[in-house]
């Protein structure tokens, strides 16, 4: 039973708890080694000792771990630290980067990657591993959307939980990443994102309280930009506020390379640690400001603590003579990519295709496929796997590369090449997507077009040859002019250094797609709700759209889509049935179980992933038409059924209520549904909740009739007045329908609701008195029936 951080915060068990808590090494007294350290000392430990070490105390025996870039591979560099990895990093397995992990919704798979990294760092003696990234996709252009998860927070929450366990199990801290609202590179270090407090919460800081609360992630990354004009690396509210106050957070907030500010400014806010580190003006100035008293030193004092307190996790855990298995672990970047892989379209079943079939393997990207982002996350791999060097093996196919990657520009000896070879063939398959220039960290997207070259490509291969496949290398979504003439279309992602012998095997149906989408694909960049509002101007990015990220815009707004989020096709089909709900009406307080039967209905094992979503009925507030709040991957034999279980807790209904600044569940009916995706809703049952909470509303004499009945309280003190006035209205009925025409009613009872309570008085409804008096019975505690005289 799996169930995510919507539920775990509000008492429903999780399987997903950090599964170890190491027990602390028995020599170090973090207490008695604070106390004894001079200020210089501590101070000291608050920046790094190089660009990738933390300090140590070699005196007392704690040693200076390293911290090292990933998160989808290890990049230790040999020699000095640049981080922009100009000097060259270790060999290292290169596993899919975490856009194509998202697709894979299988939590088991990302768990066992991060203790696969585990392992690796622990064999190049890494401590601290920076990832996984868990920024949410606000917009298509962001150049590093292939580092980041999805465009729903509960996925990337529940995913970076599962990739955290994995990875601390073997003893290495995460640095959980970029906290918060760093979703553009577009002058990504002064930006300022600034939203409501709602947003916030429903969207931005949820994508990372899984990883923090659930799977207690040793360590934050900070980003560079500032959150509704505090910087992140001093943002109190954010820092000491939500994650330490809120969260319970206890271990250390590291910046993202340079992204400090005022050390003291940071400490005061919860920041720990400054990276790079080797700077001793940084040690200089946070001695003077404990000495100016701009900085308490016991406050210092429990900043050194929480970063000793993750050095001796990293120390106790510490293990010798692990050595690292690349083809091993090459074998499980592949079976990882085949796991994400998502069959966006299979017209006629082409795919899998015959062995025996004469195919045509066209595009540089089968001979190169691009299988990872440029920047900070970029793996010297160990072995690279191009679809064509698979497939060279079977007699059956040819190859053509069809375009430049250096340029955009089509050429016409490439093209004419392709198309001979695509008519004298039964199929063509076009591996196509974007090259490293169109996205990279740094710098964002311009469009989401790929290059022209290999549109053009496409649309010519399909006038010669109706058996055409394109498969996709790419790290966020792209548009798809052509994609009503192609037969079918495989989307590969970023999917790590074995990508070419996945597509393969896939392909061919050695394997069978599983994947779904993480994200909604629009027809045009011009659909995606950020649009207006994308990169900001003069580092200013208002985040208007709000809640309505990815498809809780478009779900709402009923907008065509060229892919939904969550859809994804198999070489098999499944069937859904008795839904079951063990409850009719429930309070907020309680658990939900929600169980679905679903059955292989094809001839193929394979893997579904069934979705959950919640469609408020009855909301007074504005809310999208429906969230994901459960998702769960079985694997069904031909024939073969499965009971699936979802567990839904206060969480799965809430939204964030601004004047609680808290999570609050409004009474009334919601339906859950639960689909093969966003789009594709198989089954619904209902639910009435019932809220233990009342949201404290403060009535005025400008506060409208309407607002007023909307409470219990309001309707029960206004009952008076209602009565009055319809029975005015009735009395004048006639004059009213000479007036103003027959059925004018409706029109009278709406102008009356949006009426200020100080029209009563206007009207001669009630007196001046007697509305100060409604007024102040509505914001008391007690109804004490201030009509009983009229």
């Amino acid at each position: 039973m799996k169930e995510g951080h919507f539920q775990i915060l509000n008492g429903c068990p999780h399987t997903q708890q950090a599964e170890i808590e190491r027990t602390r090494g028995a020599d170090m007294n973090i207490e008695k080694i604070v106390s004894d350290l001079t200020l210089e000392e501590k101070a000291k430990m608050c920046s790094g000792a190089d660009f990738w070490h933390l300090q140590g105390l070699p005196g007392l025996g704690i040693p200076s771990i390293m911290a090292t870039d990933g998160p989808h591979g290890l990049r230790k560099q040999k020699g000095a630290g640049d981080h922009l990895g100009i000097n060259e990093s270790i060999v290292s397995v290169c596993f899919p980067t975490a856009a194509a992990l998202a697709a894979s919704f299988d939590r088991e798979l990302l768990k066992d990657i991060g203790v696969t990294l585990g392992r690796e760092c622990q064999a190049e003696d890494v401590g601290i591993l920076l990832g996984p990234g868990t920024n949410i996709k606000r917009s298509p252009l962001c150049g590093r959307n292939f580092e980041y998860f999805s465009e729903d927070p509960y996925v990337s929450s529940e995913l970076s939980s599962a990739y955290i366990n994995g990875l601390q199990s073997e003893g290495i801290a995460c640095s959980i990443k970029h906290f918060l609202a760093n979703n553009q590179e577009t002058e990504r270090m002064f930006s300022d994102s600034v939203m409501d407090e709602r947003t916030l919460h429903e969207i931005y800081l949820a994508s990372f309280e899984g990883g923090i609360r659930q799977a207690k992630a040793k360590t934050v990354m900070c980003s560079y930009n500032r959150v509704n004009g505090v910087f992140s690396a001093e943002n109190e509210e954010m820092l000491n506020g939500i994650l330490r106050g809120k969260w319970g957070f206890d271990g250390i907030v590291i910046t993202d390379w340079g992204a400090g500010k005022d050390e003291a400014a940071g400490i005061n806010a919860g920041l720990d640690l400054r990276m790079p580190g080797g700077d001793p003006k940084s040690t200089e100035r946070l001695i003077h400001a404990v000495e100016a008293g701009e900085l308490k030193e016991d406050i210092l004092d429990e900043t050194v603590k929480r970063i000793l307190k993750v050095i001796d996790f990293v120390v106790s855990n510490k293990k010798t003579g692990l050595t690292l298995d690349h083809k091993a672990d090459h074998e499980k970047a592949g079976n990882a990519a085949i796991e994400c892989a998502v069959l966006l379209k299979n017209e006629g079943n082409l795919l899998p295709l015959p062995k025996s079939s004469r195919a045509v393997f066209i595009g540089a990207f089968a001979e190169t496929p691009r299988y990872q982002g440029s920047g900070s996350s970029f793996i010297n791999s160990y072995q690279v796997d191009s679809a064509l060097d698979i497939a060279s093996k079977m007699q059956t196919v040819t190859y053509a590369r069809g375009y430049d990657l250096s340029t955009d520009e089509t050429d016409d000896v490439l093209l004419e090449e392709a198309r001979q070879a695509a008519i004298e063939s039964d199929i063509a398959i076009i591996f196509a997507g974007l090259p490293n220039s169109y996205e990279s960290e740094g710098f964002d997207r311009k469009h989401i077009d790929m290059p022209d070259n290999q549109n053009v490509l496409i649309e010519e291969i399909c006038k010669v040859q109706p058996n055409t496949v394109v498969v996709l290398h790419n790290g966020a979504c792209v548009a798809m002019p052509w994609v009503n003439r192609v037969k079918a279309v495989l989307e590969m992602y970023l999917g790590g250094e074995a990508v070419g012998s996945a597509a393969v095997k896939l392909l061919y149906g050695d394997a069978v797609p599983s994947g779904k989408l993480a994200e909604s694909f629009p027809y045009q960049l011009s659909d995606n709700p950020s649009y207006l509002n994308y990169p900001g101007y003069n580092g200013r990015v208002e985040y208007r759209e709000g809640l309505y990220v990815g498809y809780r815009y478009y779900d709402t707004k009923k907008m065509d889509v060229l892919f939904p989020f969550g859809h994804g096709l198999s070489y098999t089909q499944f069937a859904y049935s008795a839904i079951r709900l063990d409850k009719e009406k429930m309070k907020d307080t309680d658990t939900l179980k929600v169980t679905v039967n679903v059955k292989n209905t094809g001839d193929v094992a394979a893997k579904e992933v069934v979705q959950l979503y919640v469609r408020p009925l009855d909301n007074k507030v504005p809310r999208p038409v429906h969230e994901l709040r459960g998702f769960e991957k079985v694997f069904l034999q031909p024939g073969e059924a499965k009971e699936v279980t979802i567990c839904l807790g206060k969480r799965a209904f809430a939204y964030y209520n601004e004047s609680l600044h808290d999570w609050h569940v409004e009474s009334g009916e919601y339906e859950i549904e639960i689909g093969a995706s966003s789009r594709d809703i198989r089954l619904k049952g209902t639910i009435y909740l019932i809220s233990t909470v009342e949201v404290p509303v403060i009535f005025t004499q400008y506060s409208t009739i309407g607002q007023v009945t909307k409470t219990e309280r309001g309707r029960y003190v206004l009952d008076p007045v209602l009565k009055a006035i319809r029975a005015r209205r009735e009395s004048n009925k006639e004059t009213s329908n000479k007036a103003m025409g027959e059925g004018n009613e409706e029109m009278q009872e709406t102008m009356h609701l949006q009426m200020p309570l100080n029209s009563l008085v206007t009207f001669g409804v009630v007196t001046a008195e007697k509305l100060a008096g409604i007024v102040s019975e509505l914001n008391s505690g007690q109804l004490k029936g201030i009509y009983n005289n009229e």
